[in-house]
């Protein structure tokens, strides 16, 4: 077998999980599986490494930064893009927040939370436009432009484990799951050798 294969085949997607066991798990159309492993990369690369942090060391722009990382990685999925590039970056935050019951204080203010929390924390190093980041107080405050970035992190746990939760009861050809598919395919095709 080529050696560029066997690299390719043993790289890994998440602990335990490489490519050529999550084609074998497609192969096989073993949804609950696939959704686990959907659930254990998202929360070992996102979640549990700022849970995990001492409560002490934890700082909201940290949490902040992540998130939204994982906002965009997790609308990618949904959408099945195989990238977020330009205005796909923007449409991915408004239609995480316009579609998501769990951040509908957002509704209305998505496009300045990209633009002032995403984009400027991403690119600036810093929030603008007035928008701050706490770890107390409600999740958002649109007249402060204040973010609880400890609630927002709790609440983004909550939809992956929601969106997980969905993958294992739709049917294999859903949308859901073809656009996952789609977004494996590109995942997977980013890790050949050129």
């Amino acid at each position: 077998m080529n050696p560029t294969t066997l690299i390719y085949d043993d790289t890994e997607l998440a602990s335990g999980i490489k490519i050529a066991m999550y084609h074998q798990l497609e192969a096989e159309q073993k949804r609950d599986e696939i959704a686990d492993f959907i659930y254990k990369r998202f929360t070992e690369r996102y979640t549990h490494p700022l849970v995990n942090i001492p409560k002490n060391k934890k700082h909201g722009f940290c949490i902040m930064a992540v998130s939204c990382l994982m906002i965009e990685a997790l609308e990618s999925f949904r959408q099945g893009w195989a990238e977020s590039k330009g205005d796909k970056s923007r449409s991915a935050f408004c239609y995480f927040f316009d579609s998501n019951d769990l951040f509908k204080d957002f509704r209305g203010h998505a496009q300045p939370l990209y633009k002032h929390v995403r984009c400027g924390i991403l690119h600036q190093g810093e929030t603008t436009g007035g928008w701050r980041i706490r770890r107390s107080g409600p999740l958002f405050d649109p007249e402060s432009k204040k973010i609880n970035a400890t609630v927002f992190l709790k609440r983004l746990s909550r939809y992956l484990k929601n969106y997980c939760d969905a993958l294992k009861s739709a049917d294999w050809d859903d949308e859901v799951w073809m656009n996952l598919r789609k977004k494996m395919k590109a995942i997977c095709d980013n890790c050949k050798t050129p």
